[in-house]
């Protein structure tokens, strides 16, 4: 082979070697590992799935274009059907096995109670938990508010100010059906401590048990509760449960309003309510859901715009484990959104740390955190004394079939 052509070839061999390189799929740095259990299967699985998928929305995007300095973000995620024992389990296999460096987006009071020893016991390791789909006190006090992080308001700022403007339109005679375990006492104490504030007293209580399903009878509930001739009523459950309650009490002709947490899943129940309504009758009316997240449809908010257009895309893919396949999307809702604000938020914090490739301490990081923007129009500050970002608590209703800002509270006035 002559000279030249062996120059020929080599110039060859080397212009592929450098499209293949350029072609390439990122090599990524050490991954960024993430822990999160939540409920992917179960009566409550809506909550999990969405606070997922929102989330994902923004984290795959990040990773998209390089993730953190080269890091790839990484969520490993388990299921645990909102049981406490199940996510006691998995959070110890996240710290010991997986060697996440932080827990993040964990749903529901009972769960995160149960794993908040665990957050002292791994101290060492720097083990916080950030952003879980709980308003509930036991995280937000010590000893175990140094060891977790919130983004949204808690159960008895939700409670309060639905208590209060009822109280203000002349609804004093309340009522609360809430679920037996740890998160419906928390909202019980929440509406009873506002209820005192007022000199006032729950005027009758009914409970129901953490799993109950729409299709479970609450006729019984219904004639504890009826019986006592509430104002108002305040249900602190999940969407199956609280949507099967309203329908058995329109049902019986208990019409007042009844009033939701931000937990319920405001989209979940909505559609139970008008699915599985009786022909003719409106079990939407006179409905009010509190929310901790400002609306999807507020599009003046950068982060909804980005929200919007990022779950548009991500919902556009097939649902991936751990979202079971016959898991139907809900195009934008309160918890998915809440999801995408936890990712957005615990990616600003991601950036500021030096040196990712051990189990750096985050607490020191966040608590330096000054009025920074994430696009929903209220700057977000931790200190070592305020391990709660945002205290804003929003009150939606549903007109012709969406839920919208509640203008005025006395179109609820007795």
């Amino acid at each position: 082979m002559s000279q030249i052509k062996s120059m020929q070839l080599f110039r060859l061999i080397t212009l592929v070697c450098l499209c293949l390189f350029l072609n390439a799929p990122l090599a990524w740095a050490i991954p960024i590992k993430i822990g999160m259990s939540a409920t992917f299967t179960g009566a409550s699985r809506n909550l999990g799935i969405e606070l997922y998928q929102g989330a994902m929305a923004y984290i795959e995007n990040i990773n998209k274009s390089g993730g953190i300095n080269g890091n790839e973000i990484v969520v490993q995620v388990y299921d645990d059907k909102y049981e406490p024992l199940p996510a006691l389990q998995n959070t110890i296999k996240l710290v010991e096995q997986d060697k996440v460096i932080a827990l993040f987006n964990y749903v529901g009071t009972p769960t995160v109670v149960q794993i908040l020893p665990l957050l002292k016991k791994y101290a060492d390791q720097n083990t916080l938990l950030f952003f879980p789909l709980t308003g509930a006190q036991p995280h937000r006090q010590p000893p175990y508010s140094q060891y977790v992080f919130n983004l949204r308001a808690s159960y008895r700022e939700e409670t309060a100010g639905i208590v209060d403007n009822l109280v203000k339109v002349g609804r004093k005679r309340i009522a609360v059906f809430y679920q037996l375990d740890s998160y419906g006492r928390s909202g019980w104490d929440g509406v009873l401590k506002a209820l005192q504030k007022n000199d006032l007293d729950i005027v009758e209580e009914a409970t129901y048990r953490r799993g109950a399903t729409f299709e479970t009878s609450f006729k019984p509930q219904v004639e504890a509760i009826k019986k006592a001739t509430p104002d108002a009523i305040i249900s602190i459950g999940s969407y199956q449960a609280c949507a099967g309650f309203i329908r058995d009490a329109r049902n019986a002709g208990l019409n007042v309003p009844i009033a939701n947490v931000s937990f319920v899943g405001s989209e979940s129940l909505l559609k139970l309510l008008v699915e599985g309504g009786v022909s003719g009758r409106d079990y939407t009316r006179n409905l009010i859901n509190s929310q901790v997240v400002p609306s999807y449809e507020d599009l003046s908010l950068p982060a909804v715009e980005e929200y919007r257009k990022l779950i548009d895309a991500y919902r556009a893919t097939p649902s991936k484990p751990p979202v079971p396949s016959d898991y139907k999307p809900i195009r934008y809702s309160f918890v998915s959104f809440e999801g995408f604000l936890n990712a957005k938020l615990l990616v600003e914090i991601l950036k500021l740390v030096p040196d990712l490739s051990t189990s750096p301490d985050l607490r020191p990081i966040v608590e330096k955190l000054e009025n920074l923007d994430i696009g929903i129009g209220a700057p977000i500050t931790f200190n070592s004394q305020k391990h709660q970002a945002l205290s804003n608590v929003y009150y939606t209703t549903v007109e012709s079939g969406i839920f919208i800002p509640i203008g005025e509270w006395e179109r609820f006035a007795k």
